[in-house]
């Protein structure tokens, strides 16, 4: 199975991962499972590691792209198809990041582990 991260997925895997349900701990750790991570993950922690908003991602930020291959995390890159899905994408939703993942989500055709409802409703299939 494939499985797209969201954001607060990434970040509590790498932090606290007791934070996540075992449901999705135990997919992640299971080999078989590809896991992904999108370029809009590491752009949203960068940008707010950068303004301050999430200082205890310093090393994350500081070397994303080392943390992926050391829990087999393949990473997703944006395409266009992405972007002009999640520009077009219809939804009071505005968070252009959630968005991206939404986007990424439908058009790769991999549920997405996150505890964010609302983005089910922009089309997701959400596992959590």
């Amino acid at each position: 199975m494939r499985l797209l991260l969201d954001t607060n997925a990434v970040l509590w895997w790498f932090g606290d991962a007791t934070k996540l349900p075992s449901k999705i701990d135990a997919m992640i750790d299971d080999p078989a499972n590809t896991i992904l991570v999108s370029a809009a993950s590491a752009w949203e922690i960068c940008t707010k590691v950068r303004i301050g908003k999430l200082p205890a991602a310093g090393p994350l930020s500081d070397d994303f792209g080392g943390y992926l291959p050391r829990f087999h995390f393949e990473p997703l890159a944006i395409t266009v198809e992405h972007g002009r899905l999640a520009g077009r994408l219809a939804g009071a939703h505005k968070d252009p990041f959630d968005r991206m993942l939404v986007a990424q989500s439908i058009v790769e055709g991999v549920p997405l582990a996150t505890n964010d409802g609302a983005l089910a409703v922009l089309g997701a299939a959400v596992i959590w």
